[in-house]
């Protein structure tokens, strides 16, 4: 058994014996902490396996599944495979320590919901190794299921109605990739005699298909992954998704289960269809930068904690996009580091965002103000989360930004300097949202612990006033929160191992598409 079938089974093993030990909430929750930690473990151990100046694919594995279209199960890495496990690895733990004592639905364990986010855990490593093009469509769809239980069942007040949303956009659009899947499958069997859903067996077959084949198949790859990431106009699922499902369940969607209509893109769209993935990049560049424009000023107009972060998100999501489709060397490593980045400093932010709601009992931005006075460790979080958040020098999202924006200059100028004007914006949207929530006079009754209604006390030393009934961040907060800022910081000032991992798969799908980087990007004149 490799290192990356271990990665997958281990979640599924620890979900079923959690699953098992739902009537006993303290068992449950140990065992399931005890297994996502032995995971991150063996991500590490993954991580340190891997070697960067090896195959395209390693750790590999495969068997038969159903040998008579020579579908198996299929499993291998690459550099931007690996650091996506390795994400998903680290934030589940964390959300499980955050989720701990959290106030779930009437009837609903912490036993159940800490086995699904286990099974979640699973699908979703196995979906980033998959390297069956119709194994990767099967996990595409089922890893659905989980994640609507978790929203459907442990989530808001119109929960069912965004589970629903959430799984219906996500399974039609796996529907339409599936057509495309196929018409790969058949394809490959007139040209070769053999029909396979193998990806390196494809990746040569289809690279030398007509442009109008190619067209066909880009487009049913184009609508999962679009829906998934999600791009403008296929984004309305991830507001309700986001607003509805609990904390721990928002990280898990907007900060890694997005990410995989991106991968798609990498992994899928650009080495099976090169010629009609540049042929169709104005219009997914177009849907790129309106993406980060709209999310930019979505969010502005947003009363909710978590619609905001959905729409920062979508913003986000819009410059990934754009480096993708810029082709160029550094753009693609920028894409891929953002979307490394994009997971902790997003993650870090609904969880801080989470602490929040926890004390002052709403999800409404107006509800809060002057938390700092009496909560200045829940701030300070807070502000290196923004900060990470708007890409501030320093921090782990910037070299992602910048190599995005610089990458893609180079090709794309036009898309880019429209682009800018979100970094203007992301630097506004946080800063007034720290401004509402952390300065000004104390707002909130649950906050201030009086009847006399927000505001009623605007200086908690002030003589007479009432005592506060709120408390900054505890041990397990600060435990939770402590990887994300480290990481933030370390990141921040040296990326060179992530950035390693990522440059040499981002220079095989480069050859892979056919395309090279413009003169200056080589270092010439």
């Amino acid at each position: 058994m490799t290192l990356l079938v271990a990665l997958i089974l281990l979640p599924i093993a620890g979900s079923v014996v959690v699953a098992l030990l739902r009537g006993n909430a303290p068992a449950a929750k140990w065992t399931a902490l005890g297994f996502s930690l032995v995971e991150l473990v063996l991500a590490l151990a993954a991580w340190a396996a891997y070697d960067p100046a090896g195959p395209r694919l390693q750790l590999t594995s495969s068997v038969a599944w159903i040998p008579a279209f020579d579908i198996r199960l299929s499993f291998g890495v690459d550099g931007i495979a690996l650091v996506m496990i390795a994400v998903i690895a680290l934030l589940t733990p964390l959300v499980l320590g955050y989720s701990w004592g959290e106030r779930l639905p009437e009837g609903r364990s912490h036993g159940g919901f800490f086995s699904l986010l286990l099974l979640e855990q699973a699908l979703t490593v196995a979906v980033f190794a998959a390297t069956d093009l119709f194994l990767f469509y099967v996990l595409f769809e089922i890893m659905l299921i989980p994640m609507y239980f978790l929203i459907g069942s442990y989530g808001g007040e119109k929960r069912t109605y965004a589970a629903m949303k959430f799984f219906l956009y996500s399974f039609l659009g796996g529907l339409i990739m599936l057509a495309s899947a196929i018409g790969a499958y058949v394809y490959a069997a007139e040209v070769t005699g053999r029909g396979s859903f193998d990806w390196a067996t494809l990746v040569p077959v289809l690279r030398d298909a007509p442009t109008s084949v190619q067209v066909w198949l880009f487009l049913g790859f184009f609508a999962a992954f679009a829906i998934k990431a999600p791009l403008i106009p296929f984004h309305t699922w991830l507001p309700d998704a986001a607003q509805q499902a609990p904390i721990g369940v928002a990280v898990i969607v907007v900060g890694v289960l997005d990410k995989v209509g991106t991968f798609g893109f990498l992994r899928y769209s650009l080495p099976l269809t090169p010629d009609a993935s540049q042929l169709l990049a104005p219009l997914v560049l177009v849907l790129a930068v309106v993406g980060v424009l709209y999310g930019s000023f979505q969010a502005f107009g947003q009363t909710d904690f978590k619609r905001f972060i959905a729409y920062v998100s979508i913003a986000h999501f819009g410059f990934i996009a754009l480096g993708i489709f810029a082709f160029t060397s550094q753009s693609h490593v920028g894409a891929v580091s953002y979307m490394v980045n994009h997971s902790i400093a997003t993650g870090m932010l609904i969880l801080v965002i989470g602490m929040v709601i926890t004390r002052g009992g709403s999800t409404r931005i107006a509800d809060y103000g002057g938390m700092a006075k009496v909560t200045p460790l829940l701030a300070g979080t807070l502000l290196i989360a923004g900060l990470s958040t708007l890409s501030l020098p320093g921090t782990n999202s910037f070299i992602s930004e910048f190599l995005v924006l610089i990458g893609s200059f180079e090709t794309r100028p036009v898309y880019t300097v429209l682009a800018t004007i979100g970094m203007v914006l992301a630097a506004v949207y946080v800063l007034w949202l720290f401004q509402r929530t952390m300065q000004g006079p104390l707002r909130g009754d649950a906050l201030l612990g009086t009847a006399g209604g927000p505001g009623a006390v605007t200086d908690p030393n002030k003589p007479g006033a009432h005592r506060l009934r709120i408390a900054d961040l505890g041990a397990r907060e600060i435990a939770v929160l402590t990887p994300l800022i480290v990481l933030v910081l370390a990141l921040g000032f040296y990326p060179k191992p992530v950035l390693d991992v990522i440059n040499p798969s981002v220079a095989a799908t480069m050859s892979e598409v056919g395309v090279t980087d413009p003169v200056t990007s080589q270092g010439g004149n």
